[in-house]
């Protein structure tokens, strides 16, 4: 069994020197030749790396299993989420039952159902964005002009949280996700957003509306059910996660079927059901959680034929688990009609990403909008000058420039 390093942004920079949207070669290689190993963190200390899908899956759900960050050995991805860990204890870093008594507060706004419901709405958005581009035109920077604005505009109807703010709080979330982040420039932003927020959710409590924020101040703050501070974390959380993956699947996909037109076109020309197996196919080939889904093991574990100790930190690289053959055939080529809805995108077990259905409404709705609008969309630039996200938390591109 090697040991070897496994640095976040040597991880990512890997990824984006060869093909921009695989998982870097060394990596994918543990997949058939090291289905566990041992791997050396940026701090010095070690944790456990899980390469297949079935392990990864097994792990997820294993009751035995912690997603506490506060744990002596969790395996933080850099200095900063180190750092801020204590600070940003959010719900998906909580074991049951705490866990789930958290988050079954939000279940609710984020069901099928509802977010189905959300569709007319955010087909508006889609609209008055595309109106836009195509006045200013005939290019743009598809991140500030469409992948961005259209999770951050919904997630602010949903929680209550003025737009005009956006930039606010979209520059404290990428300064919390930056690899490149000093301890105090992550707690910093932390600490501003959490004020922000904190300040909202004392504004709702006089004169509270229809949105989550509200409800969460009027049914858990002022009730004394929960924290002003866990309530703020909590807030944190669904901002930051409700805008930043997905803006990076809108931007990233297209860039990705821009690269496959015969994949494009079913896209642009499909179906809903043929949109939404697409769909699934980007979240599976892109993977934009690229740090891997970090865990404590809280009892001896035994996986692949070796044990891990209780108090062992564990890494589990979806993006790899995304390419098992074992599980997707031909995994490292886009192919949109494929069966692809057992990927790890979202991840696995009792902490699956509670916003996972929003995602996919926003996502059906954005890539098929966009293409039909712009048939002639094209890079307004050669691939190897994109700027991609290899010192981010969640990968992407920075900018996309695009013409059509």
């Amino acid at each position: 069994m090697t040991q070897s390093p496994v640095a976040p942004r040597a991880w990512t920079m890997q990824r984006a020197s060869g093909c921009p949207f695989d998982p870097p070669p060394a990596m994918s290689e543990l997949i058939e030749k090291e289905p566990i190993s041992r791997v050396t963190l940026w701090n010095g200390k070690t944790a456990w790396l899980l390469s297949r899908h079935a392990d990864q899956v097994a792990f997820f759900q294993d009751e035995r299993v912690s997603s506490d960050t506060t744990l002596p050995n969790y395996p933080s991805t850099t200095a900063a989420a180190e750092a801020t860990r204590e600070q940003n204890r959010a719900f998906v870093f909580m074991d049951e039952p705490e866990h789930n008594q958290h988050r079954r507060r939000f279940t609710s706004d984020f069901t099928v159902k509802r977010t189905r419901a959300l569709g007319p709405r955010i087909e508006v958005i889609i609209g008055d964005l595309l109106d836009r581009m195509e006045k200013a035109g005939p290019s743009a920077d598809l991140v500030t002009s469409y992948a961005l604005p259209i999770p951050s505009l919904v997630i602010c109807e949903l929680l209550g949280v003025p737009y005009e703010d956006h930039e606010f709080f979209q520059g404290a979330s990428a300064s919390m996700v930056d690899t490149r982040s000093t301890p105090e420039q992550a707690m910093a932003a932390s600490k501003e957003l959490a004020g922000y927020l904190g300040a909202l959710l004392e504004s709702k409590l006089s004169h509270p509306g229809d949105d989550l924020l509200s409800r969460l101040a009027t049914g858990f703050m002022a009730t004394g059910e929960s924290t002003k501070e866990e309530c703020v974390n909590d807030a944190v959380l669904l901002l930051v996660a409700g805008h930043e993956t997905t803006a990076n699947m809108i931007a990233l996909g297209t860039c990705a079927l821009l690269q496959n037109p015969e994949q494009l076109a079913v896209v642009r020309d499909g179906n809903p059901q043929q949109v939404a197996g697409a769909v699934e196919e980007l979240l599976r080939y892109l993977t934009v959680v690229h740090m891997g889904r970090r865990r404590v093991a809280l009892a001896d574990i035994e996986i692949a034929g070796q044990v891990i100790k209780a108090g062992d930190g564990v890494i589990c690289p979806i993006d790899l688990a995304n390419r098992d053959p074992e599980v997707f055939e031909d995994p490292y080529s886009l192919r949109v009609d494929r069966q692809a809805r057992r990927h790890l995108a979202f991840g696995s077990g009792s902490h699956q990403c509670l916003g996972q259905n929003l995602a996919r409404t926003e996502l059906q709705l954005a890539y098929p909008a966009l293409l039909r609008r712009f048939p002639a969309l094209r890079l307004d630039c050669a691939l190897n000058e994109v700027d991609f996200r290899t010192d981010m938390g969640v990968y992407g591109v920075h900018e996309l420039p695009v013409a059509w």
